[in-house]
């Protein structure tokens, strides 16, 4: 189910293409895989304008539509820029939305399996390479792995707050909002999955990432909550407002469980070498973090960046956290436009 749209969100024809029984690398299969994408402009008669978007965990094609429109570092007028929703997220097929494999009964994926969804719809689209593969969070280890898997379809990378490999600490993180989710009464267990919508679950997992890891102390205290009451009031209004989106728990497992078990390293051919793979990738990349990342640690994408031979890291002034790769702050959204629009111009 598409979640509401937001004043920022920019629609755009929702599109399907059907790509049959869809193999994973873990050897299972989704059955009557259904990838999810939208497209913001057209290609040119070269075929050299194609930029591929990736959403980050929990998201849709809307994650990064502060990137789209006229003027913006990704803009239809010049690009033709397709958002594929990841294996999970509620509108590609998901634990949610499947028939065949509901709830806990979905297999296990991994984010290569992702870019193997998003490689097979750009076959079925008729695009051969990428001027560019862009994403922020879950979405830019995605753009590191596709430089990593198919060097030769990528001709830059932009990602955001990325790691190459998840951070132990990330790790936790996501471990502990399983743990929230699975704690309310409405958890059945690991094969029955839950009954309903786990409210009391929902509400612990978004204090954790939403109110708390996705921001740093410094972007609390600038929301001017004045009191206790008043950070009380914010925070269920951010319930209210993560209720209304509707993600699905079921969802919320299987997408966390590929993000924690993410590392380039574990391409095949690389032997667990996550410095090998990293080093592998030839294509120009920029890699952005703000200081302070309270989820995925901004340590990881500076490590990142340092292990590619054709990077740079530029830090994203700003005090947002996790955040800081969104529209949350007018200031960080400017930045970004202005920053990643010279570079796929470069």
């Amino acid at each position: 189910m598409h979640p509401p749209l937001a004043a920022d969100h920019v629609d755009a024809a929702h599109r399907e293409v059907a790509l049959g029984d869809f193999a994973l690398e873990s050897g299972g299969a989704i059955v009557d895989y259904r990838q999810s994408f939208v497209v913001h402009g057209e290609p040119n008669a070269a075929g050299t304008n194609a930029v591929l978007v990736c959403p980050a965990l929990t998201a849709t094609h809307h994650r990064l539509d502060f990137l789209i429109g006229a003027g913006k570092a990704l803009d239809p007028a010049r690009w033709c820029i397709v958002v594929a929703d990841p294996i999970g997220n509620g509108l590609s097929t998901s634990p949610s939305n499947s028939s065949a494999q509901p709830g806990m009964r979905f297999p296990r994926f991994v984010l290569r399996d992702m870019v193997e969804a998003q490689r097979r719809l750009l076959v079925e689209l008729g695009i051969e390479r990428l001027h560019a593969v862009v994403g922020a969070s879950m979405g830019g280890m995605q753009a590191l792995q596709w430089a990593v898997s198919h060097p030769q379809r990528v001709g830059r990378v932009v990602a955001m707050t990325p790691m190459a490999k998840t951070a132990p600490w990330a790790v936790l993180v996501t471990a502990t909002a399983r743990a929230c989710l699975c704690a309310d009464p409405a958890w059945r267990g690991d094969v029955e999955g839950f009954a309903a919508r786990p409210e009391r679950g929902w509400r612990a997992t978004t204090g954790l990432m939403n109110a708390l890891l996705m921001r740093t102390p410094d972007a609390l205290d600038a929301l001017g909550l004045a009191d206790r009451d008043a950070a009380h009031r914010w925070f269920d209004d951010l319930v209210a407002q993560q209720a209304a989106i509707g993600f699905d728990a079921h969802d919320y497992l299987y997408q966390s469980w590929a993000y924690e078990a993410h590392d380039v390293g574990t391409t095949p051919g690389f032997g667990g070498d996550t410095a090998a793979a990293l080093a592998s990738i030839a294509a120009p990349a920029l890699v952005l973090a703000p200081p302070l990342d309270c989820f995925n640690p901004s340590s990881a994408a500076r490590a990142a960046a340092a292990a590619m031979p054709n990077a740079r890291f530029v830090e994203i002034p700003s005090t947002q956290g996790h955040l800081a790769a969104t529209s949350t702050r007018a200031a960080d959204a400017a930045f970004l436009n202005a920053t990643i629009a010279a570079f796929v111009l470069e």
